[in-house]
This record gives C-alpha cells, sequence and structure tokens, in this order.
C-alpha cells in the first residue's frame, strides 16, 4: 500500500477541520435549543449558549403546550402534512405511470411542460393561487393549504423514471391475464418504487410541515394556524408579551423542539431509500 505524502496527510487534516467546523455550526444551536427547552424558566433566561440544560425542568414543554394552546396548530399542521403528502404522492405516482405508456399521444409535449414548470419560482405563483383560492372561497381554510402544490414537476419525473425501470413486457403479460391498469399501478409498479415513493414522500413531508408563506397568505383565523405561524408568534412577535412570565426563554425554545419531532421521525424510515431514489430521480432519457 502506497503511503501518502505529506501534502496528502495535510489535506486530509484540513479538509476533516473544515467539515467538523461545518457539522459544529449545525450541532450547537441544536444542542443549545435542546438545552434551553429542557431549563427552568428563570435558568433560561440567562444570556449565554449552553450545551446542557440548566435546572432540568420540562417546565417549557406543559406551558407552551397546554396554557398556550400549541396543540392546536400541532393538530392543523399534521392535518394539512399527512392528507397532503398522501394526495400529492398518489398522484405523481399516477402521473408518471401514465407519461411510461408507449403509445400516449403527445408525450414529448406533456415532459417538456413540466419541465417548464420546474423553471417557474414559487413566488411568482402566490398571487395567482391566492387569487384562485379566493374566488373558490378557500381562504381562510385549511383546504387551501392542502390543495396548494397538490403536485409537482419534479415528484412527477423522478416516479417516472423510476417505473421506466419495470420491463413493460410484465404490464403486457398482467394485461393479458385480465389485469387493468389501475390493479396493475397499485399492484406492480407501485410495490417496486418505494424508494421513489420514500423520497418524495420525504420531500413533500418536509416541505409541508415547515411551510410559511401559504399559510401566511391564506389564513387569517388563529384557530386555523398551523405550526409554523404559531412559532413566529411565539418567537418573533413579541408585542405586548416581552412582560408576560410565560413567553420565558424555555417556552419558546420547547415550541421549536416540538416542531422538530416528526422531522426527527419520519426521517429514519426513508432514509436506506433518499439516495438511490436521488440518483435514479436524477437520471434523463
Amino acid at each position: 500500500m502506497m503511503k501518502k505524502s505529506l501534502s496528502g496527510k495535510l489535506f486530509d487534516v484540513l479538509n476533516i477541520a473544515i467539515l467538523l467546523g461545518i457539522v459544529a455550526t449545525m450541532i450547537i444551536p441544536f444542542l443549545n435549543v435542546l438545552a434551553l427547552s429542557f431549563s427552568s424558566n428563570l435558568a433560561s433566561m440567562s444570556p449565554s449558549i449552553v450545551l446542557w440544560p440548566k435546572e432540568f425542568s420540562v417546565e417549557g414543554f406543559q406551558t407552551v403546550w397546554n396554557r398556550l394552546d400549541l396543540w392546536l396548530p400541532f393538530m392543523n399542521s399534521s392535518i394539512v402534512t399527512v392528507s397532503g403528502t398522501f394526495m400529492h404522492v398518489m398522484l405523481s405516482a399516477m402521473a408518471g405511470y401514465v407519461l411510461i405508456q408507449p403509445y400516449l399521444p403527445g408525450k414529448k409535449f406533456i415532459v417538456s411542460s413540466i419541465l417548464l414548470t420546474m423553471m417557474i419560482p414559487n413566488e411568482a405563483i402566490m398571487i395567482p393561487l391566492y387569487v384562485v383560492n379566493k374566488d373558490l372561497g378557500l381562504i381562510n381554510s385549511l383546504y387551501a393549504l392542502i390543495i396548494s402544490g397538490i403536485v409537482s414537476g419534479f415528484s412527477i419525473l423522478l416516479m417516472r423514471n423510476f417505473f421506466t425501470m419495470v420491463p413493460y413486457e410484465m404490464c403486457e403479460s398482467a394485461r393479458i391475464d385480465g389485469a387493468g391498469d389501475f390493479r396493475i399501478f397499485l399492484t406492480m409498479y407501485m410495490p417496486l418504487a418505494k424508494a421513489g415513493l420514500a423520497t418524495i414522500t420525504l420531500f413533500e413531508f418536509v416541505s409541508r410541515w415547515n411551510q410559511f408563506t401559504a399559510p401566511l397568505l391564506f389564513i387569517n383565523d388563529q384557530s386555523k394556524y398551523t405550526l409554523q405561524l404559531a412559532l413566529k408568534a411565539l418567537i418573533i412577535d413579541t408585542d405586548a408579551t416581552s412582560s408576560n412570565f410565560l413567553m420565558t426563554t424555555n417556552v419558546r425554545m420547547a415550541g421549536v423542539v416540538i416542531a422538530l419531532v416528526p422531522l426527527l421521525l419520519i426521517y429514519p424510515y426513508v432514509q436506506k431509500y433518499f439516495v438511490k431514489g436521488i440518483m435514479v430521480g436524477a437520471n434523463k432519457e
């Protein structure tokens, strides 16, 4: 085995140091938030960065969940995220299945149109989207958040690429045996595209759970606030709350931790499919 030169060893050391520095910029703020959330009310008000709870306590979680009713925005976000993600995944998968059919008329034009939509930034369509939802009577409704972004060009094309990996002869054989398109789609293509389904599920789940612009634009009723709007009011909107004993630092940080929990729970289940899904989704015909 060849020994590394001095310059090679220095490069490795420098590379590791830079990567550790980048990791530290992510880990330290997270540990600080976690430590403050589990500190007592008075100890959390100390203006310093802590990596371990001061006077361990769950007062912040009890206050933010029960007395500030964070459970209601949490439930609203859960409804929007779960139902919106499920519909997004199913519609994207069905569209991807249609696009692999060899005799689909205008297939190249459809694919080109989908690619075109990926070049338009989301900010450019917010006003037209608001007008459409207003005309449909969906303003101040969770339906507006569920329908918003119900499909995306990226998800459709990713599922299309996964489905093209399934031999079309299997589909023809199933049709000869009497299976219809919907049965073929559910029993053959969907099980063979788990990596793609997991990838778009993760992307869409994170996007919907963290979405802020759409709820800010469509929701005015506090009883229908999503978690991100509630956190904004809890952390940023300090008017008339700076002297409120409830608004201690551990209360605010407890709200942030609660918002992170669903993301930390879902990622381990889909992580093993994630890299494969991204690699296949990046392929082109």
